[in-house]
């Protein structure tokens, strides 16, 4: 039997791939397996992988051949999962040894749907602890619970995927699947639902994770149109909780999670192609325009002057050709 599932997309990662394998292999386990998904890369990505699949004990190597994103590569590997638990690191981040083992142990003591972790984020040399904003720990909770306020940074906002492990009857239940397609925030609607339909969660303090932030490749990093998917996440995560039967009390968070994240990418637009930026724009503008007029006035009541004032008039911005999402 396997007890636990690692999967890890990996594209154009040479720099950083042996450290990561490295990384798996202080973790590796009798009854661990490591799904290795390389999501078409095109630099020496691919070898280092092949090598990995005969020197780390547990490596399953599976290689996509066309990129289709971090959904979906990690949708690619909880399909080939065979574990009691699953969970996930990116190719261009390491751990600690002997992380996962205190994992799993911490599962089955908790014995609940998924568990949440803190992290270290690395940037250059400087190193960061990032703790879950839940403040009970080691305490099974419901995942409604953790949703609210709304004006405070909550569980939702804490989305990152390998930040925790995952009980296979979340595969079962439709609950663990990403959004297929999304090149950024692909963990936003993901959380979302995790809080809203799985039945038990927890928060723990683990210190695995190493996020390395920073990355050349990496979507926060390309002002490209794919980092405009924030728009198709968050269109989603609105209207999946609309249909929520606590949607009077969620929607509030929702909208304004989705400003605050309209407002942080246009505080940061230089950093786009020119093109880019002016279909950031027009998008925001009309996703503006989607949300529920009603909560959105609220939302936009609680926020800073600045940012409001700024979302009220892109609010404002006449509606253009191809501004949907």
């Amino acid at each position: 039997m396997v007890k636990l599932s690692v999967i890890v997309p990996f594209y154009n990662v040479q720099q950083y791939a042996p450290d990561t394998l490295r990384s798996l292999k202080a973790n590796a386990r009798e009854d661990f397996e490591f799904i290795l998904v390389d999501d078409c890369s095109r630099d020496g990505t691919p070898e280092i992988l092949a090598r990995a699949e005969r020197e780390l004990p547990g490596a399953v190597y599976v290689r996509h051949e066309q990129n289709g994103g971090l959904a979906t590569a990690r949708n690619t590997g909880i399909d080939r999962a065979r574990g009691t638990y699953l969970t996930f690191l990116d190719g261009d981040d390491w751990l600690a040894p002997g992380y996962f083992p205190q994992l799993v142990e911490a599962m089955d003591e908790l014995g609940c749907d998924f568990i949440r972790t803190d992290h270290v984020q690395c940037t250059a040399r400087s190193r960061t602890v990032n703790r879950v904003p839940v403040g009970r720990r080691n305490v099974v909770m419901d995942p409604r619970e953790a949703i609210l306020p709304a004006d405070r940074s909550t569980s939702v906002d804490y989305a990152y995927a390998w930040a925790g492990v995952y009980h296979r009857r979340l595969v079962d239940k439709g609950l663990l699947h990403f959004t297929h397609g999304l090149r950024t925030a692909e963990d936003r609607p993901w959380i979302w639902k995790l809080h809203r339909e799985a039945e038990s969660f927890a928060a723990v303090s683990m210190l695995g994770v190493f996020y390395r932030r920073g990355v050349a490749s990496s979507l926060t990093q390309i002002g490209d149109v794919r980092q405009l998917d924030f728009i198709r996440a968050f269109d989603q995560v609105v209207a999946e909780t609309a249909e929520d039967r606590d949607a009077d009390q969620l929607l509030p968070k929702a909208v304004r999670t989705y400003c605050a994240i309209i407002s942080h990418h246009l505080g940061s637009i230089e950093r786009f192609e020119p093109a880019v930026a002016k279909k950031l724009k027009s998008m925001s503008a009309a996703a503006l325009r989607r949300m529920p007029q009603d909560v959105l006035d609220e939302a936009l009541d609680s926020m800073d002057l600045q940012r409001a004032t700024k979302l009220r008039r892109l609010r404002r911005r006449p509606a253009s050709a191809g501004a949907a999402a």
